[in-house]
């Protein structure tokens, strides 16, 4: 197996009609109940277009995960699927010593089996490995409509990007553990888990069953809680010691109520963007550098173009973002102006309660565009020193250029001078070596100076301008 460009996930998968009933289970005529469905081994039930749920062939995820910077297989790494909405759907898997994983995935069916619709994306975690996928690594989705039909496997879907390269964790891993349980509440698949330390805070998901692993965590006291929207849990403390698994810490659902956000955008000075999206990320995953966190399922608004609300929102703290994702629009980084700082709540509010109204609205404003790497999706490059390209500010006295690792560290920055005479503007990476196997994103701001006061202008998107490199 080899990556591609992004080496991402996903699967989703479509079952072909193939004979079913007999043996008590299902009916003889081949349907079968969603809420109980019983089929013949090797058959899954699924819904059909237009008329009753059949028994049919499965399909099949089928994939690998590696280390991305020398391809050696990662054993024991946790697969699951998400649907569009982020819930786990399907089953979930964990790689074999070869790297090797297999999901099976729900597809609608036409009465003839074959796959009419099911978008799925990939989520993977191992021990030792960031996770995946990371704001600036998003997982492609895998349409089920393409897969193969393999008799006797089903409707199999296996190409580049159903296998995963993962990026090692820096410095010595032996002394970190893991947090495991279940989640006791409905629903209970999807739920972005996260368990916040005094020095850090270490997320994963549960899977289809409601199972969760945390890995990667450091010795230390440890408050986990459960964030997606529309559930409300209970937290849980716990210790953890060096290199020790804690097994069985167990969520449970809550009766206090959910939150309501709502606030509203004004989108200026961008002819390339009309609407927009609004997330809320938790705070304590939040890289103020970065500009980025983890958003649990269901915590975002899209096509916003004024007014905006945020239903079924459980208690915690957020950072409230606009035009964060890939639109054309940025949030004004001018800060001398009002309604461009970010903007932190607490669910519920101690004032407004679980009724919480932004005071202050979102400026958002037209993008600088990236010409490359990374204009329209993550990027290899195919030397240490790439050369970042963008659309020059007209109005500008100069830019600031940042690049950061996939972990969210700055590892160089560069300023230059204003662009006249050509429509792009091209700087060459100066800094460290890159790393094989690394991915990293560049961001550029423009600025204007006047009496040696500075204003940001506009910027790049946050999720574009990624890029990696591997070694030949």
């Amino acid at each position: 197996m080899r990556y591609s460009t992004v080496v991402s996930l996903l699967g989703t998968l479509a079952l072909t009609l193939h004979g079913c009933g007999g043996g008590g289970q299902g009916s003889g005529d081949g349907t079968c109940d969603l809420a109980d469905p019983q089929c013949p081994d090797g058959m899954v039930c699924s819904a059909v277009l237009d008329s009753a749920a059949l028994c049919v062939a499965p399909v099949v995820i089928r994939g690998g995960v590696l280390d991305l910077a020398d391809s050696a297989p990662i054993e024991g790494a946790l697969i699951q699927a998400v649907d569009v909405n982020g819930a786990a759907v399907g089953t979930s898997g964990t790689t074999d010593a070869d790297g090797a994983y297999s999901l099976t995935v729900p597809a609608l069916r036409d009465f003839e089996g074959t796959p009419l619709d099911g978008i799925y994306t990939l989520r993977v975690q191992a021990a030792d490995y960031q996770e995946f996928p990371t704001a600036i690594r998003p997982a492609l989705p895998l349409d089920a409509t393409t897969g193969e039909l393999l008799d006797p496997d089903g409707w199999v879907i296996e190409n580049a990007l159903t296998t995963v390269g993962l990026i090692a964790l820096p410095g010595d891993t032996s002394a970190l553990g893991s947090i495991a349980g279940v989640i006791n509440a409905d629903p209970n698949a999807g739920i972005l888990v996260v368990a916040e330390g005094s020095q850090s805070a270490l997320t994963g998901f549960s899977d289809s069953e409601g199972a969760y692993t945390i890995f990667n965590v450091p010795a230390g006291s440890y408050t986990v809680q459960g964030y997606a929207a529309g559930v409300q849990l209970d937290e849980v403390s716990t210790l953890v010691d060096a290199g020790e698994d804690v097994v069985d810490l167990n969520l449970s659902a809550s009766t206090r109520p959910l939150s309501t956000v709502s606030g509203n955008v004004q989108i200026v000075n961008a002819p390339g963007g009309s609407t927009t999206s609004v997330i809320l990320a938790l705070e304590s995953t939040f890289d103020e550098a970065a500009g980025r966190g983890t958003v649990p399922p269901g915590l975002r608004v899209g096509d916003i173009a004024g007014s905006f609300t945020i239903e079924g929102v459980p208690d915690g703290k957020y950072v409230v973002l606009a035009a964060f994702e890939n639109d054309s629009l940025v949030r004004d980084p001018d800060q001398t102006i009002g309604g461009t700082t970010i903007v932190r709540i607490e669910a519920p509010d101690p004032t407004l309660g679980n009724t919480i109204t932004l005071s202050e609205g979102f400026k958002v404003t037209e993008a600088l565009a990236i010409v490359g790497p990374g204009a329209d999706g993550p990027e290899q490059v195919l030397t240490t020193t790439p050369t970042f390209e963008w659309d020059d500010d007209s109005s500008e006295d100069g830019y600031e250029v940042f690049v950061f690792d996939a972990f969210g560290n700055e590892v160089w920055s560069q300023e230059i001078g204003s662009v006249s005479g050509s429509p792009t503007v091209t700087l060459t990476y100066g800094g460290p070596p890159l790393a094989p196997g690394m991915f990293y994103q560049f961001r550029t701001t423009s600025f204007r100076e006047k009496m040696g006061v500075r204003t940001a202008i506009s910027t790049t998107e946050d999720l574009k301008g990624v890029f990696f490199y591997l070694s030949p």
